[in-house]
């Protein structure tokens, strides 16, 4: 059974911790997530599951506004806590989701972000070292945004290099300077003002390296995050 922390979930004040359920099957992990979240002014944590069921059963209950997950629980023990955070994408849009797994895997990567990157983070376990970039990654998603642990690079470029390499290709030298400026995190306004060009050719340069690297609009995928995940696993891979 699911332990409950709060008793009513659903009142907040317009200023209020992050609403929050945590799903992860072990022990020594989920007791460490309890102890920093509970710690946290900035997250109300709502209920601790220990599997999909619970989570699922959560969810419903509490409709949280950031699911805090494993990838692997019972029943499944497969790919659980991405199937989830799937189905949110359909039944509650407005739930963001944090995956925090050991596992640096591709697929479990793509999967998550396959129908869009907006308020949704994969982090590594062995890389949390304290509350900071957990409760960064919490409020990050609650808010729509999304966060990708930097190490994910190195794993997606073997299955993405190829890739990658074809469609840089494509690109000219100076929009391959604006995929690096994009890269580093820089606004269109901050490339404008780098490389000495008009907010006009700078969005007309963006655009033309969304288009070459097939990343069409949709309204809840960053082009920008995306096109960073491209850019950096070339730049690794050489």
């Amino acid at each position: 059974m699911a332990r409950v922390l709060r008793e009513d979930g659903n009142q907040r004040s317009t200023r209020s911790p992050i609403r929050t359920v945590v799903a992860e099957d072990s022990y020594l992990i989920r007791e460490f997530l309890v102890t920093v979240l509970e710690a946290a002014p900035e997250v109300e944590l709502l209920a601790v599951c220990r599997n999909g069921r619970e989570l699922e059963t959560a969810i419903e209950r509490w409709v949280p506004e950031v699911v805090l997950t494993d990838i692997r629980m019972p029943p499944s023990e497969t790919n659980e806590g991405i199937r989830i955070a799937a189905r949110l994408r359909e039944s509650h849009p407005e739930i963001g989701v944090v995956v925090l797994s050991q596992y640096a895997e591709p697929s479990y990567v793509l999967a998550l972000l396959d129908n869009g990157t907006g308020g949704r983070a994969y982090l590594l376990k062995e890389r949390i070292r304290g509350r900071e970039e957990l409760i960064a990654a919490i409020e990050k998603v609650a808010g729509g945004g999304s966060v990708i642990d930097p190490s994910i690079v190195d794993v997606l470029i073997q299955a993405r290099s190829r890739t990658a390499h074809s469609r840089l290709a494509e690109l000219t030298p100076r929009e391959r300077e604006l995929l690096a400026e994009i890269a580093a995190g820089n606004s269109n306004g901050a490339i404008a003002k780098s490389l000495v060009l008009s907010k006009r050719a700078v969005e007309k340069h963006v655009n033309s390296i969304f288009a070459k690297l097939n990343l069409p609009e949709t309204p809840d995928v960053s082009r920008r995050v995306k096109a960073t995940l491209i850019f950096l696993a070339e730049e690794n891979d050489g």
